[in-house]
C-alpha cells in the first residue's frame, strides 16, 4: 500500500486514544483488535494499545510448526499477523498501533520504520546501540534481537505490532526458532543496558516516541 500525496499535519488528524491495559490474555486481546478494525469509521481515532501478555507463543500466517521446537505447556496460537513464530510474556512491552493508514498517508513499508526507529530512540536513551534489518524486520542490538514486529493490515487499517524485551525471562525463546530463525540470539533492555530500566518508564518513553515518528498529535495526559 502505496498511499498518494504529501503526509497530513497534526493539527488535520484527530487524537489519537492511549489505553494502558496491563497484562491481558492474548486471544481475546487480538479478537478486539480485529473488532476494533471491522468496526471504525474514517472519523474513528486511531489508538495505541500497551501492554503485556501471560506466556504464549504466537505462529504467524508464514509461521510453520517446525519451528515450534518444544513448547511444552506455553500454549501455541496460530493468528493472522505478518511473520513467523515469536513469545509474549510477562516483562515484554508490546504495542498495538490502531491506525488508519489511509488517513495518515502511510505505507506499510513506512509503518514498520517508524516503528523499528521508535524503539531505536528510545533505546538509545538508554545508552544501547541498536539498529533494524530490512531483510528480518526488527531491532537488533548486536546480533541479538530485542524487539520484534508483525502487522495486519485490513481495510486500509492496521493491527497488532511490536514487542519489546524489557525485563522478562527469555527461556522461553529457546523453546522455538525466534522469527523463524534457527539459533537467533535473543536478548532483552534490563541485561543490554546499565542504567535502571522500570517497564513503567520505558512504556511511556515508548509510546511517546511512537507518537513522535508516526506525525501524530500529542494525546492528553
Amino acid at each position: 500500500m502505496n498511499p498518494p500525496g504529501p503526509r497530513p499535519s497534526r493539527a488535520a488528524l484527530p487524537t489519537p486514544r492511549v489505553r494502558r491495559l496491563g497484562l491481558v490474555p492474548y486471544e481475546p486481546t487480538w479478537r478486539r483488535m480485529q473488532a476494533f478494525t471491522d468496526t471504525r469509521t474514517p472519523a474513528t481515532p486511531d489508538e495505541l494499545w500497551a501492554l503485556s501478555h501471560p506466556p504464549v507463543f504466537t505462529l504467524g500466517q508464514q509461521g510453520r510448526r517446525e519451528h515450534l521446537l518444544a513448547p511444552g505447556t506455553i500454549p501455541v496460537v496460530q493468528i493472522d499477523r505478518g511473520g513467523h513464530v515469536t513469545y509474549h510474556g510477562p516483562g515484554q512491552l508490546v504495542i498495538y498501533p490502531l491506525l488508519d493508514l489511509r488517513r495518515l498517508r502511510l505505507g506499510v513499508r513506512e509503518l514498520v520504520s517508524a516503528l523499528e526507529q521508535a524503539v531505536i530512540d528510545i533505546l538509545d536513551g538508554y545508552g544501547v546501540v541498536a539498529r533494524a534489518r530490512r531483510e528480518a524486520p526488527g531491532v537488533y542490538v548486536g546480533e541479538a534481537k530485542i524487539a520484534a514486529l508483525g502487522l495486519r493490515v485490513r481495510r486500509g487499517c492496521s493491527y497488532h505490532g511490536l514487542a519489546l524485551n524489557v525485563a522478562m525471562d527469555l527461556e522461553p525463546f529457546g523453546r522455538i526458532n525466534p522469527c523463524g530463525y534457527p539459533g537467533l540470539a535473543v536478548t532483552q533492555l534490563r541485561a543490554a543496558s546499565a542504567l535502571p530500566v522500570t517497564p513503567e518508564a520505558v512504556c511511556e518513553a515508548l509510546l511517546q516516541a511512537l507518537i513522535a515518528r508516526l506525525g501524530l498529535p500529542a494525546p492528553a495526559p
